[in-house]
């Protein structure tokens, strides 16, 4: 089962290195692997440490995680959460501060709906999102606020 990961990953690996029009000697040596090696990952004869995967997917400019997943090393579910704290860290547009209320935000909600998919049926989201938005008071950019959001009026 393992040698069918491997090979689903050199697949995706080719067709990654085919859609940024690399050749393979371009993305070994963007990657710091040698030709040969990365040859035998394509080909599914080599099953590359999650450093190599890192370079890789560095030199594809594609998340790790991706690759991660490819290879078996990640769940689904693990890759979309750290690509979602990747996203949050990396946006130039907030501080950090924000970044980790943000974060933190972002972990509640996964907690809640975890906890109310174990409960039984319906989203699960509306009580913490209801929560998230109350108290704050500010909107986002370009958010109209109406009076109708929050019941009162500034009439």
């Amino acid at each position: 089962m393992a040698s069918l990961n491997v090979g689903n990953l050199g697949e995706f690996l080719r067709e990654q290195r085919r859609s940024a029009q690399l050749s393979l000697r371009q993305l070994a040596d963007a990657a710091g692997v040698s030709n040969p090696y990365l040859s035998q990952i394509e080909r599914g004869l080599r099953r590359p440490s999650a450093e190599i995967l890192q370079q890789l997917a560095k030199a594809l400019r594609i998340s790790a995680e991706t690759l991660y997943v490819q290879a078996g090393i990640l769940d689904e579910r693990d890759r979309e959460e750290a690509e979602v704290r990747s996203v949050i860290l990396a946006d130039p547009s907030i501080n950090e501060r924000q970044k980790q209320v943000l974060l933190q935000i972002y972990e509640s909600f996964r907690k809640e709906n975890a906890h109310s998919a174990s409960d039984g049926p319906g989203d699960g989201g509306d009580g913490a999102a209801d929560r998230a938005g109350a108290g704050g008071g500010d909107t986002a950019p370009g958010t109209p606020h109406t009076p109708a959001d929050d019941g009162t009026s500034s009439n």
